[in-house]
């Protein structure tokens, strides 16, 4: 069993941490690696496997102020004040089309997707400054592309990326990393819940199919194993520091794109934003829903 010091690595992993998530597979390749690994859920009964490994196990709730501090707290008794390595991977899917969105939905998609990550870099910074250590805020491909039905999930994601973008240079004086990571497609459970359903009187009921076949798009297109996932975020993660204007292309990136559809994605935003859009309306064919429109124009002009 590997026990903390306060010269050993250390990797604080927030939540989603049950066996199949990405946080699982990061959290079991950083303890490989020998790294001490701090995985975080709100019920740390899923964690039993993972203490039973070494790793320390300590129950968090992002949404939660008192139980942020509370982590903080046990994290810098474990890690002596030093924390070398934050990973945000917590991720709450939200699939609806825009017009048919729930407030209060979208209110607590955005407190896990973006206000979390907010929450625990705030939080732990005087740890990460103390060791001068890494950021890594679990992004995704929906940050830059019109993920069709995905508006409120895209939105937390762009969210992500420029919040870290500007979070990297205000902590760059204190030597604090912060890496983004563009995830592509990547077998998870966050499509584990395919309960959302269209409202009723939806604009889209003519082509509820199209609806349905999105919800699990993530876990059937391109879709990478989470541990092969894991063992390429890690070794960059792990791997040296290099110079700014060397970071694309050796070293440990400021962006890592990985996953189903990274490298198309990555191209894509090169191309120019009409290259997505008309790749995105195909792949969602949506040309159905306007057949159908079409179809309806004509009958009610024979009525």
């Amino acid at each position: 069993m590997r026990h903390p010091t306060l010269h050993a690595k250390h990797t604080c992993l927030y939540r989603s941490c049950t066996p199949g998530g990405i946080g699982h597979a990061l959290a079991m390749e950083f303890h490989n690696k020998g790294l001490h690994v701090i995985a975080t859920a709100r019920n740390t009964a899923v964690l039993t496997e993972m203490g039973a490994l070494g790793m320390s196990t300590v129950a968090l709730d992002v949404t939660k102020a008192d139980s942020i501090k509370t982590c903080h707290e046990e994290v810098a008794a474990i890690t002596g004040g030093k924390l070398d390595i934050l990973v945000n991977n917590a991720g709450r899917t939200h699939t609806h089309p825009a017009t048919d969105i729930d407030m209060d939905d979208v209110r607590e998609t955005f407190e896990t997707n973006v206000f979390g990550v907010m929450a625990m870099c705030q939080a732990f910074a005087d740890q990460l400054i103390a060791a001068k250590g890494l950021i890594i805020n679990i992004a995704s491909l929906a940050a830059t592309t019109p993920y069709v039905f995905g508006s409120v999930y895209c939105a937390t994601k762009g969210a992500v990326v420029s919040y870290s973008r500007t979070l990297r240079l205000e902590l760059k004086p204190f030597g604090v990393r912060v890496m983004i990571t563009m995830t592509g497609t990547v077998q998870s459970q966050i499509a584990s819940k395919t309960h959302r359903t269209l409202p009723a009187n939806s604009i889209y009921q003519r082509v509820k199919e199209l609806f349905e076949t999105r919800l699990t798009f993530s876990q059937n297109n391109g879709t990478v194993k989470t541990e092969d996932y894991a063992r390429q975020l890690v070794a960059k993660a792990l791997t040296f520091e290099s110079p700014l204007l060397l970071r694309a292309w050796i070293g440990r990136p400021d962006w890592f794109w990985a996953g189903g559809w990274a490298k198309v994605i990555w191209l894509g935003t090169c191309l120019g934003e009409w290259v997505l859009d008309f790749g995105f309306y195909r792949k969602f064919n949506l040309g159905r829903l306007e057949q159908v429109l079409k179809e309806e124009a004509a009958q009610k002009k024979l009525v």
